[in-house]
């Protein structure tokens, strides 16, 4: 089990990111969040299996067919199975 924080830049905020992450999250049995940040980025926190967790930071390499992402960065951090189930935050 692993957790990573993403910090997604581009044109992510306006074209249902957040939403079609959830969807993604769940079709994975990913557990977290994701939030759109001030500054124009979107965060994501997500924990799980390592192969499901993997598919999620690769799909949001691309995002939403209307979405251009220019940039993930990824951070891994402590695994603590904090999480029931993956949200958006508002």
């Amino acid at each position: 089990m692993i957790k990573v924080i993403l910090k997604i830049s581009g044109k992510v905020q306006g074209v249902f990111f957040r939403a079609y992450t959830l969807e993604k999250a769940n079709d994975l049995c990913v557990t977290g969040w994701v939030a759109n940040e001030s500054d124009g980025t979107v965060t994501v926190v997500a924990e799980g299996p390592e192969n499901q967790v993997n598919q999620l930071v690769d799909w949001c390499h691309s995002g939403p067919s209307n979405a251009y992402v220019e940039k993930v960065e990824i951070q891994t951090a402590t695994y603590t199975g904090e999480f029931e189930e993956f949200s958006i935050r508002y």
